[in-house]
Parts: structure tokens; sequence; C-alpha cells
């Protein structure tokens, strides 16, 4: 099986699913960035010149574009590059998109594709690592997806396609240069259904998107010290895979989150209470969350990575809930 970058399999199943689809346009001729990744889009720009656009710098006439050829039986990428760009668009994506097939009694679809780069990335600043997941989240209607392989972004991204309702994908930088195997087939990975990136018993430790490298990364160093870490990737958000959240927590007995959002109602929290409210009973420790604190994000890099996630930070949360303690004094 090939081994491929994650960014690589986004340009190559793109350039597939516009050879099988006329109605999939793009907007942005820079979806992975105008750094190194970029040039990875030139097959596209080369052989669909004609479903490949850069409109003006307006997230939300672009959101509005592509939600009413949507409406009209196109299928369109709206590419806002970074997270926190997709607030101009905010009415746009969750008081049209999202509420469109409800609205309608049914009668209305909108499958467009809203995608963007979340979280820490390395000198952003404020304006440019937010991750709007969790906001998104509070949204009804629309489908909300975090890949962490390249297997899984072509697997999710041609279920995107598939879709008749709107999806947000929501990419991370840092996740552009990892590889992995992926099959040259065609297939699709459906939305609702999480992966278990690791098995164990000891402890449940839920990653979403680059936390689930961290989380991993974590993972080795606590099995050095003989704790048996379960990694459960969600992968997708709407639709959440409540089952697979509580047969993991069930079988470990405990739960660390790990999230890139605020630590303020943010993906872990929401995670946190699920487990609260439907399975109190077989947890034997506190609930631990490891996430961002609820600062803007800083531009200095040792300020920027004193608020990051870490695998440190993790392994800390593990330890913890192994001793049946909460929060250390």
């Amino acid at each position: 099986m090939p081994r491929k970058s994650y960014a690589e399999t986004i340009a190559q199943t793109l350039y597939e699913i516009l050879a099988h689809d006329p109605s999939v346009t793009i907007a942005s001729g820079y979806l992975l960035g105008f750094g190194r990744f970029n040039p990875l889009m030139d097959p596209i720009r080369k052989d669909f010149a004609d479903r490949l656009f850069d409109p003006p710098i307006s997230e939300a006439a672009m959101a509005a574009l592509g939600i009413g050829a949507a409406m009209a039986g196109a299928r369109p990428l709206i590419d806002f590059s970074t997270g926190a760009f997709s607030y101009l668009a905010w009415s746009q994506m969750v008081n049209e998109a999202g509420i469109a097939h409800y609205m309608s009694g049914g009668a209305v679809n909108v499958p467009v594709v809203f995608h963007m780069f979340h979280g820490i990335r390395g000198g952003g600043g404020p304006q440019h690592s937010h991750s709007p997941q969790a906001m998104l989240w509070n949204a009804a209607g629309l489908q909300i997806v975090l890949p962490s392989t390249p297997r899984d972004v072509k697997g999710l991204l041609r279920s995107a396609f598939r879709s008749r309702n709107p999806v947000v994908m929501i990419d991370h930088g840092r996740l552009m240069a990892t590889e992995g195997e992926v099959p040259d087939e065609d297939y699709e990975i459906p939305f609702g259904v999480a992966d278990v990136k690791r098995s164990g018993l000891d402890v449940t430790v839920v990653a979403t998107s680059h936390s689930v490298l961290t989380a991993l990364e974590a993972a080795d160093t606590l099995e050095q010290d003989g704790i048996d870490v379960e990694v459960l990737d969600p992968r997708t958000l709407v639709p959440f895979d409540t089952a697979a959240l509580l047969q993991s927590v069930g079988r470990t007995g405990r739960l660390v989150i790990v999230d890139e959002c605020n630590l303020r109602c943010g993906v872990a929290a929401e995670i946190a209470a699920i487990v609260a409210e439907e399975a109190f009973h077989v947890l034997e420790a506190p609930i631990a969350r490891v996430a961002r604190p609820d600062v803007p994000v800083p531009f200095s890099p040792p300020l920027e990575a004193a608020i990051t996630p870490k695998a440190a930070d993790i392994v800390a949360a593990v330890r913890r809930c192994m001793t049946g303690r909460g929060k250390a004094e």
C-alpha cells in the first residue's frame, strides 16, 4: 500500500472527485496554502481550470455563492483558508446552509463543502489560530469532519462530496506533511464512525485532528510505565459516534479528552458531558481535559508553546486518572 502525505492525499482525492463528477467546483486556488504544498494543486489548475476559481476575498459572498449553487444542483467546495475567516460567513453557514433542509420541509438540499484550517500552527497569532469546531457543533444542520490521517482524509473527503447536506471539513496545518498508508482504490469512510487508533485497557484518550498524533505520542510514553492507553478518534463531530465512545470508556473506566479548542464549552467539554450523563457509573476516576486555555493564542513562540496541548500534558492527565485523583494540587 503506497505511503502519501496528508496534503498529497487531499490534492489527489480532489482531482479524482473533479474527474468523476462534473458538478464539483472549487472556490480557491490555494486550498493547501501558499507554501510548499501549493504546487500539489497544479494538476487541478491545469486540467480543471474552468472549475477552479479564485473569487475576491469576501468570505460572506463566497459562502452565499456556494450555498446558492449547491441549492441549484452543483457541488461546490468553498475554502476559507484559516478557520477564523469563516466567522465573516457565519450567518450564511449557520443561518442559511445549516437550516435550509429543515426550513424547506426536506425539499431543499445544500451539498456544499466548506473547508478551513484550524489550530495552533506556529506563529499564527490570535487571528490565524482559531479552532471553531465547538461553535459550529452548536449550530444544528452542519456536518463537521476532523480527519487525522491521510487514509482518513481521503475516505472522509469522498463522503463529504456524496452528502446531500452541508459539510465543514476542518484540517490542521501541522498534518499536511504527515505521511501514512493510503489505499489506491476508491473508498468512503461513513460519517459518524469513530476509529480506535490504538487499543488499550487502562484509560481512554479521545482526540481529534492533529491532537490524535499528540495522544499517540503520549501513549508510547505511558506504555513504558505499564499504562495501556486506548486512543479513540471520533473523526466526525456531527454525526458523533456516541456508541464507540461509551464502549471504550466502558472497557477502561477512565477518560482523558484532548482538544485544541478553548477549555470552556469546547469539544472536550461536550464529550465529557456525554460520558458524565450516560456512563458515570463506569468511571473509576474523574474525567480529565487537556485543552487550550481561555486566552487568545499568542504570536510569541514561547508563549504559544506554553498554551499548546502537548504530549507531556496528556501523560500527566492520564497519570492523575490512574491514581483516581482530579487535578494535581
